[in-house]
């Protein structure tokens, strides 16, 4: 899948990598990280946006694939040379490729950049002026778009039991106003605030972030390791923020869209982890019941919808909700051995 940045052949001929025109021996102003895995042509598209991004801000780039089968290490070592490629034999996951190159980093500022997100050009360098600017701000986000322009949600409150049940009980719509039990879902991301995480697509965050708070827990192979990080840079002292005013298109799923069982599988062994990191068993244990409920109610009400639709596409629709919400409560009640694993 490409897409389409709007470069004419002439303007990306003419944009080179900020690397290859900054002096090797000087510390660039940025060190940019991709983790790649099985998307080649998009890992290029997004290269290309970054040239255009990247200007004349003196960078380094890193891709780091995590052993894709297409060929991607080659096509991105030949499309531009200054970019360091790590090819990893293995699968090591997100957050472990992404401590690789963090660790060869000699930027000031060090850029996570997923390969299916494409910033505009002068992002990097209006992220790196944001953090300039606020010196208790440790990592920052731009906002995030969906392909059609529409703003895509990129903004989190830490997950807790607490938290479980009030989405589980509903309660979500009446609390949105709390200040502190609100909601960023029913925020329209169009103001400079502090969050408590931002998604990884792309962030932006100090040397002094890494140095300090360390990089990702490694236990996270795909899923909820930005989010245990980001709590343990707050914890390190670090604000989080997020500014409307550098805009990233963001695509999504790119690597793990071919296999949603397996997607599925990582994303709540993952929260399984940071619930037992964070909040210990007993934690885990009231996360676990909260979800039981919900998928007891949701998945009796899409069963009723199966049956009962007039659409075929909506009984089907409501099939396949109603086989997920099975699946989630038989596991929540069923599966309880430590988690992290491939």
């Amino acid at each position: 899948m490409s897409l389409d940045l709007a470069l004419s052949p002439a303007a990306a001929d003419a944009t080179t990598t900020a690397l290859a025109r900054t002096d090797p021996d000087a510390r660039p102003v940025v060190s940019v990280v991709i983790v790649s895995y099985n998307t080649r042509q998009m890992t290029l598209d997004c290269l290309r946006a970054l040239r255009a991004d990247l200007g004349d801000l003196p960078a380094e780039v890193f891709v780091v694939d995590n052993a894709s089968t297409d060929d991607s290490p080659a096509a991105v070592a030949a499309e531009d040379p200054a970019v360091r490629v790590i090819a990893n034999p293995a699968n090591v996951g997100f957050g472990a490729a992404n401590n690789q190159a963090m660790r060869l980093a000699r930027g000031q500022f060090i850029l996570l950049l997923n390969s299916d997100a494409f910033p505009r050009p002068g992002a990097t360098a209006a992220l790196v002026d944001y953090l300039a600017a606020h010196p208790g701000v440790g990592v920052v986000g731009p906002k995030l778009l969906n392909a059609d322009g529409s703003t895509q949600q990129s903004c989190y409150r830490f997950p807790t039991p607490g938290q479980c049940w009030r989405e589980n009980l509903w309660l979500g719509g009446l609390l949105r106003r709390h200040p502190r039990l609100g909601d960023y879902r029913y925020w329209a991301h169009d103001a400079e605030r502090d969050v408590d995480w931002i998604v990884g697509a792309c962030m932006l965050l100090r040397r002094e972030v890494f140095e300090r708070a360390g990089g990702f827990d490694e236990a996270f192979f795909m899923y909820a390791e930005e989010t245990d990080w980001q709590r343990r840079i707050r914890d390190a002292g670090w604000r989080i923020a997020f500014t409307p005013a550098v805009q990233v298109t963001h695509l999504g799923g790119a690597s793990g869209a071919r296999d949603k069982a397996k997607v599925n599988r990582h994303f709540f062994d993952s929260l399984d982890r940071y619930e037992r990191k964070h909040h210990g068993r007993l934690g885990l244990i009231a996360l676990r019941a909260a979800m039981v409920l919900g998928c007891s109610v949701r998945g009796l009400g899409w069963g009723a919808v199966s049956l009962l639709a007039p659409r075929r596409e909506r009984r089907q629709h409501a099939r396949a909700k109603a086989r997920m919400h099975g699946w989630l409560f038989v596991r929540q009640l069923t599966h309880w051995r430590r988690q992290g694993g491939r």
